[in-house]
Order: C-alpha cells, then sequence, then structure tokens
C-alpha cells in the first residue's frame, strides 16, 4: 500500500479499475474478431475478384455502382489507376472509363503468369498497356491542372504505371491460396507478440500507479502551511489514477491499432485499408510534431524574455530591502514609500514582458487567441474602472504619507490605528477592538484627522469638549481640565495639556482639552479617553463645578454637582470600576 495516500483510496486492488477490465475485455473480442475476418479474406478476395464476364456487361455495371457526382476512374483491387477528366475521339469521360475498365477486364480474362506494364507516346497523350495491349490513353486534360508540361504528364503516367502494377501483382496474389494462407498465419502470430506485450503494459500500468501514488502521497505532505497539508491527499489520488489510466489506454490503442493496420496490409483486397489507417497516423503524428518543432523557436524567445523579466525584477530587491529597514532615504523613497514602489516596478517590468513575448507565444495569430485577448480586455475595461480608482486612490495616500501603519487617525465618522495600508483598502482597528476596511477611494475623498502627528513628540492625540456658564471663571476651567489630565494615567505631560476656548456661545463657553497620551500606556485610545472624562467628572464635582453639556440654558434651581461623599454610593462602592483605574 502506498504510505502517502489515504488507505481506503491508495490500496491497490488486485486487478486494474473497472473500466480498464472492460478495455481487456474489449481488447480480446477486437483482437479475435480480425483474426476470424482475415481468415475469410481469401474466399472474399475470390468473391470480389474479376471473374469471366463478359466485357460489355462489366462495362455497363461499373459506373452504376459509382456515385453520380463521383469522377470516372479506372481501378482494380481497390486502388484508383487513372482519373478521366477529358473528353477524348468522342468519347466522354465516363465512356473512356468504361472502355478502359473492359479492356483491363479482358486483359485479366486471359491466362498468364505474370502481367507486364508499359507506357508509350500516343497522339495525345501516353498509352498505357499491359502485356502488350491498350488499356487507356491519359491525356493532359486529366491531371486537372492548368498549363499541364511533358514533365508533369510523365509524372502522372509514371504514377499511373506503378500503381496499375501493384494492383495486378495484388490481383494475382488474391487467386493465390498459397499466399493467401501464409499471409493469415503471419496474422495469428503476431497476437502472439501483441498480446504479450498488452498483458506487459498492463503490469508496467500497474507498477507505474503504484510508484507515482507513493511519490505524490510523500511530496504532499511536505507541502503544509501551518501544519495544514494544502493539497488533498484523497483528490491527488484520483489526479495520479487518471493520469496513468489515460496513459495506459492510449499506449494500448496506439498497439491495437498499429497491429490492425499492419494486418490488414498482409491481404490484398485489404491492404489500402492499412495503407490508409497507417498514413492516417502518420500524418496526425507528423502534423503534431511539425507544428511543436516549428513553435519551439518562438517558445524559446518568449521564454527568454520572461527570464530577463524575473531577473530584472529581482536585481533591485536588495536596494529596496534597505530602503524599508530605514538605511536608505531619498526623499521621494523611505520606508514608507519602498514597497509599493518595488511593486509598481514589478508590475511596468511584467506587463512589458507580457507585450513583448505576446507575438512569440503559440496560438498568438490565431483568430480565436484574438478573439480571446479581445474578450478578456474588454471584461477588465467593464469591470476595473473601480479596482483602477481604488488602486490610484492607494497610491495617492502611499506617495502623500497621508497615513502610516501605527498612526491613530479619524476618517469620517471612523476612528482608529492603521493596521495596513493596502493597494486597494485600508485597514484600522478601533479602540472597541473592531476592525474596519475602507476603500482607498473613501479615504482620498474625506477628510483625514491623525491623531499621531497633531501636536509632535510621542504617542497620539487626545481631545475632548466641555460647556461651562459664564459665572464661572475660565482661569478656574481651565486649571481643573489640565488637572484632570494630570490625574490621567497614560496621558503625557511632555508636551504639556492645552486648553482651547473655541466658542463664546449664548449661554456658555465651550472649553476644549487636547492633550498627548501614551499609546502602549494603558493601551487603547477609547480607554484613555474614558478615563479622562471619568477624571473630569470627578474635579469639576470636586470644585463644586457643575457641567452643563452639550447645551446651557439656565442656572437650575439646585446645583447639579456630587459632592465626595456621594461618588460611590451603591452598588458602585463594592462593585466593580466602570473603567480600570489604571496607574492610580
Amino acid at each position: 500500500m502506498p504510505p502517502g495516500l489515504p488507505m481506503t483510496r491508495t490500496c491497490l486492488p488486485a486487478r486494474l479499475p473497472t473500466w480498464p477490465s472492460l478495455l481487456d475485455h474489449l481488447s480480446r473480442v477486437l483482437l479475435l474478431l480480425p483474426a476470424v475476418l482475415l481468415m475469410a479474406l481469401p474466399l472474399a478476395g475470390r468473391a470480389q475478384a474479376p471473374t469471366a464476364v463478359p466485357s460489355s456487361a462489366v462495362a455497363a455495371a461499373l459506373p452504376a455502382s459509382r456515385p453520380a457526382h463521383a469522377e470516372p476512374r479506372l481501378q482494380l483491387a481497390g486502388r484508383d489507376i487513372v482519373v478521366f477528366r477529358a473528353a477524348a475521339l468522342g468519347l466522354s469521360p465516363t465512356d473512356r472509363q468504361r472502355r478502359a475498365q473492359a479492356q483491363l477486364q479482358a486483359v485479366l480474362e486471359m491466362p498468364a503468369s505474370d502481367y507486364h506494364v508499359a507506357l508509350r507516346p500516343a497522339a495525345e497523350g501516353r498509352a498505357l498497356l499491359v502485356n502488350g495491349q491498350l488499356i487507356s490513353a491519359l491525356m493532359p486534360a486529366d491531371l486537372g491542372i492548368d498549363a499541364p508540361t511533358e514533365q508533369d504528364l510523365d509524372r502522372h503516367a509514371q504514377e499511373a504505371k506503378a500503381q496499375l502494377q501493384r494492383a495486378l501483382a495484388e490481383h494475382q496474389e488474391a487467386h493465390s491460396w498459397q499466399r493467401l494462407g501464409l499471409s493469415a498465419l503471419w496474422v495469428l502470430g503476431s497476437l502472439g507478440v501483441l498480446l504479450p506485450l498488452l498483458w506487459a503494459l498492463r503490469k508496467v500500468s500497474r507498477i507505474s500507479l503504484r510508484l507515482l501514488a507513493r511519490g505524490a502521497g510523500a511530496q504532499a505532505r511536505k507541502l503544509q502551511v501551518s501544519g495544514v497539508t494544502l493539497l488533498s491527499l484523497e483528490r491527488l489520488g484520483d489526479g495520479v489514477r487518471l493520469v496513468v489510466r489515460l496513459l495506459h489506454a492510449g499506449l494500448w490503442l496506439l498497439l491495437v491499432y498499429e497491429w490492425l493496420g499492419w494486418a490488414l496490409r498482409q491481404f490484398p483486397y485489404t491492404r489500402v485499408w492499412g495503407e490508409q489507417l497507417h498514413a492516417a497516423l502518420r500524418d496526425a503524428l507528423g502534423g503534431v510534431l511539425v507544428g511543436a518543432a516549428s513553435a519551439l523557436p518562438q517558445l524559446l524567445v518568449a521564454v527568454l524574455i520572461f527570464v530577463l523579466a524575473h531577473f530584472l525584477s529581482t536585481a533591485l530587491d536588495p536596494f529596496f530591502e534597505r530602503a524599508e529597514s530605514g538605511a536608505v532615504d531619498l526623499g521621494w523613497l523611505d520606508a514608507d514609500t519602498a514597497r509599493p514602489t518595488r511593486r509598481l516596478l514589478r508590475l511596468g517590468i511584467w506587463a512589458f514582458a507580457v507585450a513583448m513575448a505576446y507575438p512569440y507565444l503559440p496560438g498568438a495569430q490565431t483568430e480565436a487567441f484574438k478573439g480571446l485577448s479581445v474578450l478578456i480586455g474588454l471584461m477588465a475595461s467593464l469591470g476595473a474602472s473601480s479596482v483602477v480608482g481604488q488602486a490610484a486612490a492607494g497610491l495617492i495616500l502611499m506617495y502623500t504619507r497621508t497615513l502610516r501603519i501605527g498612526e491613530y487617525v479619524r476618517i469620517g465618522e471612523h476612528e482608529g490605528t492603521v493596521t495596513e495600508l493596502g493597494t486597494f483598502a485600508t485597514r484600522i482597528r478601533t479602540g472597541q477592538g473592531d476592525e474596519l476596511t475602507l476603500p482607498n477611494a473613501l479615504i482620498a475623498g474625506s477628510v483625514t484627522r491623525n491623531y499621531s502627528r497633531t501636536g509632535g513628540g510621542a504617542g497620539f492625540a487626545l481631545d475632548t469638549t466641555v460647556t461651562i456658564g459664564y459665572d464661572t471663571a475660565w482661569r478656574q476651567v481651565e486649571a481643573m481640565l489640565k488637572l484632570a489630565a494630570a490625574r490621567t494615567p497614560g496621558i503625557l505631560q511632555d508636551p504639556a495639556p492645552r486648553v482651547f476656548q473655541t466658542a463664546l456661545s449664548d449661554f456658555y463657553v465651550e472649553y476644549r482639552l487636547v492633550v498627548q497620551a501614551q499609546p502602549t500606556e494603558p493601551g487603547p485610545r477609547a480607554q484613555v479617553l474614558s478615563l479622562l472624562h471619568a477624571e473630569i467628572q470627578d474635579v469639576f464635582n470636586e470644585f463644586g463645578v457643575q457641567i452643563m453639556s452639550p447645551h446651557y440654558l439656565g442656572d437650575p434651581a439646585e446645583a447639579k454637582v456630587v459632592p465626595p461623599a456621594r461618588w460611590r454610593p451603591a452598588p458602585a462602592q463594592d462593585g466593580p470600576q466602570s473603567t480600570p483605574p489604571l496607574g492610580r
């Protein structure tokens, strides 16, 4: 059992699967059937051979068996000798064919130990004779070409002579029981060679299946990511079995096909079929080999272009790696823009390589290839407009350095830390732990507030707003806000917290507190902001100043403050804190 594949799929049975077994049974039937038919060919040859029928009857009967649209031709033993296309001496091509067939029949009816075919010059062409008897005249118009020359006529006449000589030899062979019996023995003897070859092929396919299954399973176990195998062993086993079966079936058919063609060539009246089978296979394989050989030089040029593109795309990797690490800073190329610049450079190199190698790809000049290219281009044009827009927006964000990984930003109504700056989208993580994916086009079209660059220094900026009435001194409000910032853990004192009076409204003054927070102490921005809000409430309650945010319309009958004695009523007295008192 191959150890590389699952037991239920790779424990190979003692026999090949069902359909190869069916092929084996079919092969036996196909091999026995031709043998029986070939043994009967001597009788068939006797039945098909020309008999002593009056010439007029033969001439009258032959055209009836030929389709009306076929050109009249002289035939013997299944071979075409001459094709009649022109009228001569007042005879139509059909009449010429009937007369030639009758002359040949008359020659065959005469007793002769051998037949000799000869050519003689005639008034309008060449005369074809058998044992001195005229069979037919070959005319220049029978060649079917415009303005035939004497060389063309001589070549055509020699071909007709050779075909007739071969057909006469096969005619004599068909009437020789000794030669037919010998051919049948050769065919039956060849089965003793074919059957062991098919048996050996079956054994080799079984052994190959076991070895390939074992090797494929061992290699598949090595392809793992984080302990997970990338390729399914079951599917890999199915693929190996399919490949082996296809190769087995192809070789089996090739052997049977070649044997059948060879067997048919052993008998005169099936020799033409065998030659046609062999010629069809030869032409098919020759066409494949010629096509592959003609496409190989251009394919080598395309491969060379792709190899050069790979070399160029990787040659500058050390330079860009140094730029990403910060060792190289050219102004426009720094640690933030090195990676996208390398991607753009690689994309340009490979796009240029594909454009250069396209004319050299096999089949690139065919109409099917061109139509497929147009279809793909149309689909890309219709569906890639938004993709191109997102990619362009991503490049703008990268090269304008609007965002960097690790910075805390606010984009529209979304706020968080940048975790990934991609080509098409940017990911940010909020203070509550959520991850947001924002399209780059949305970011480029929105106002982006970068808190990590506000005020300078380490960390990121925080701000909050309160509204206090005009009856409270603004100096006291600023002092209380700075005191709350100083008590909040994680807020830096350098740069110092700042307070701005951003609006003098009808009933209140709007104060805005801006501080700088350490990113690692206490952690997320939302937690630091929550702690800051808690300290602001405590400080204002401690000094008896009420916060009337967000709107202040008038003084209430009783001040809205919480004295320190009531800061922790039940259940807050014994329960958990709403916000962890980090650093306090």
